[in-house]
This record gives structure tokens, sequence and C-alpha cells, in this order.
């Protein structure tokens, strides 16, 4: 980084203390995770001066002979990942691949049939504030109360009273596996469109941790920077029907110039996940979720629907008489990074909420297994205990650090 240092000493000082804070904290947000060096070294490549509108073999611009190969190489690969019929890699992010799917499909005010954001679902899935609540009649799933797992008899039943074209399946904060199967059979009887938002965990079905909605789903979308661990993108997986419906919302549709140093990233990121080694992480993310679970139980936490079945774990702080808001703040002073999280049938506010979400996926990719896991959950019980004592927190953030320095992050660039 000894340009930027020259350059901008400003930004340089930002990196420098993002890698800090990176390397010093445990990062459990379940959205996020450490990309390759290599993925970077792509990312931050001289491909991100070339404009490449349109498609490979049919662009906008000139001299797009490498570029074309970068993108050609990121769906095929794709293709080949996720056994897919037909791949676009140009989303600049998970929610331009959800609304080039709504474009791609739907006219204003069809209506859609979605997970409800307290339940799990995710704000392009139909929130009132978002583009999708917006421009479509949304009609909401949730969880069954008791289990806080899907009730797919309630799914059907909303399904044949609303009639919606459309069906997503998918969630941003929900810990169980999700029967795509069973939504195909839903979206059959009422003639929907089967639309599955993998973002979360696109990694554990190339790592065959988790099943795969390739097979019953009309379209899939994703991001690529969560368990799959490449670039911050996103694309789109469709029949080979809809193929040229999709290639033209995301171009010229919603978007223009693809980020080709990005494409070129996801291309490299795609490559890694085709590896023994990753399908072996991702065994190793559950496993450490699993365990991370359990422990935090033992320490009297209460765990939505009782555990998890992917990277991610919703924790119910209501026994513990402290909002989610809150223990996100004291965890911070820890080193401890979590996000707050709304839990099925929340009586607080999306702004103060009952619980957090955690993630194992970042700490996976330190090298972490079940036994560091358990010392995790101990340190989150001792942040949480000790909620009002500076001191503590201070004596549980060296706790972190020690633990943190036995697994290495990007130790090039901390040197640089």
């Amino acid at each position: 980084m000894k340009n930027i240092q020259k350059i901008d000493p400003h930004v340089y000082l930002l990196i420098k203390n993002e890698i800090k804070r990176q390397q010093d904290n445990l990062e459990l947000i379940a959205s996020e995770n450490f990309t390759h060096p290599a993925v970077l070294e792509a990312q931050g490549s001289v491909l991100t001066n070339k404009y490449a509108e349109g498609y490979p073999d049919a662009r906008w611009y000139g001299g797009c002979v490498n570029v074309d190969t970068a993108e050609s190489l990121a769906i095929e690969r794709a293709k080949k990942l996720f056994n897919a019929e037909h791949v676009n890699v140009q989303a600049h992010s998970g929610t331009q691949a959800n609304m080039a799917v709504y474009f791609a499909t739907l006219k204003f005010q069809d209506t859609i049939l979605a997970m409800d954001l307290s339940c799990g679902g995710h704000l392009t899935h139909g929130h009132p504030y978002n583009f999708s609540g917006m421009f479509y009649n949304v009609v909401t799933y949730g969880v069954d109360k008791k289990s806080e797992v899907l009730d797919y008899g309630q799914i059907l039943d909303l399904a044949k009273r609303y009639k919606p074209k459309l069906i997503l399946a998918g969630a941003s904060a929900y810990p169980r596996k999700i029967d795509f199967k069973e939504f195909r059979k839903i979206c059959d009887k009422v003639g929907a469109y089967l639309f599955v938002d993998m973002a979360h965990i696109a990694g554990l079905v190339a790592g065959k941790v988790h099943p795969s909605p390739v097979p019953y789903a009309d379209f899939v979308t994703s991001t690529t920077h969560k368990t799959l661990r490449g670039p911050r993108g996103g694309f789109v997986i469709c029949k080979k029907e809809f193929a040229k419906k999709i290639d033209k919302e995301v171009f010229p549709g919603i978007q223009g110039g693809p980020l080709m140093h990005v494409i070129a990233a996801k291309a490299v990121a795609f490559r890694q996940a085709m590896s023994p080694k990753f399908r072996a992480y991702q065994r190793q993310i559950v496993k450490n979720s699993r365990e991370l679970a359990r422990a935090l139980t033992k320490y009297g936490f209460r765990i939505v629907s009782g555990g998890t079945d992917t990277h991610l774990i919703l924790v119910d702080l209501t026994e513990k008489r402290i909002t989610g808001s809150d223990a996100s703040g004291v965890l911070e002073k820890a080193g401890i990074t979590v996000n707050k999280n709304l839990i099925p049938f929340d009586k607080k506010s999306a702004a103060t909420t009952s619980g957090i979400r955690l993630g194992t996926a970042a700490l996976t990719t330190r090298g972490m297994k079940e036994n560091h896991m358990r010392q995790v959950a101990k340190f989150i019980y001792e942040a949480i205990e000790a909620s009002d004592n500076p001191k503590e927190l201070a004596k549980i953030k060296e706790k972190v650090l020690i633990l943190n320095r036995r697994f290495s992050l990007y130790p090039e660039l901390a040197k640089s």
C-alpha cells in the first residue's frame, strides 16, 4: 500500500486501522467473511479501468478481449459449481440481483409471498421502505410460534388464498435448512414462480452441506461475499427459458457498465469453491455454528428454534434482560462484533430488538474450530454479565486479543 500511503495518508491510515480491527476482533456478523488474498488481488487489479457494457462477445465498447474471458470464466464456473442452466454474474449486489428477478417476472402491484422480516426475511423481500414493498403487493409468511421453524402448511394456505405470482424462499436470519422441494410443490399448486434468495447459504450449498435450491427454483439469487467467501457482489441463476429476460433486466434494465474487476474476483472465488478444501471448510462452519449454539445454551442463552443447521445462530436475549442493541454495543467493547436482530414475534422495535445474530463463517476462515467456539461463547457470556463494568470488558477484550493472535489475518497487509 505504498502508493496509498504516499498519495492519501488519511485513507491509508483508515485501511491500516481496519486491518487492525479485523485482526483484533472476533467477527461474528453472519453476513461477513474474510475473502482470500487472491480475490483481493483480482478486485484491486487494472480490470477496474475497463468499461464493458453488454455481455461477452456482444459489448458496446472495444478492447474487451480479456474482460470477456474473465466474465466467461465466472459464468462457466458458477454454472458448474451450482449445476445451473444459466448464470448472470454482473449484478453489483444481492439487492440488484433480486431486483432483476422481480423486474423479469412481475408487473407493478403483482402479489408476492415472502418471509416476514421479523421471522428472518430480508429488506428486499417486501419491506415497505424497500423498492420490493413499494412496487409489489407483499403477503408475508412466518414461522411456527412454538417450534420457530417454517410452517409449510401455513405457506400453502396463504398461497391458495392470495394466489401470488411469485413465492420467495430464503432468509437473512433463519438458522434452519429450507425445504426447497416443498416450496416447489406449493408453487406448482398455485401457478407461481419459485424464487430463492440463497445469499446467506450459497457457500453451504456449494460445499454440499445444505440442499441446493437450483433443481427446484425458477430463479436463484445470491451474493458472493458471505459463506461463499468471494468479493462483494451478486449473481443470478435461472432456468434457460428465462435467460434472455434476466440478462436484459440486469443490462440495460437496472445497470450500466459491469464491474469487471469484481467479476474477475468472482471467477477466482468460484474456482476456490470447487475444491475439496472448500467443502471441508463449509462442513467446519456448520460444526462450529452448532457447537457455538450448544455452548451458549449452557450459559443460559435461548437459541431461536433450539439450534442451527447453518452458519447462523439467532440468540434471544429476553431472559438476560438486555436488548439486542445494548448487547451489540457491550460486545463491541469486548472486541466481539455482532449485530442486533429481531427474533420471531419480537415485541421490541427493529431499532432495539430482543436478539442478536451470530455467524461462524469468518472465524472458521481464520482456522478456529469447535474448542474455540466454546471459548467464544464464554467471552460472550462474560461480556453480557459485565455489561456495566468497563474494567471487566477491557479484560475480556484482552483475552479475545490473545485468542485472535493465534489466527493471523492478512499478515502481508498488516506489515505493509
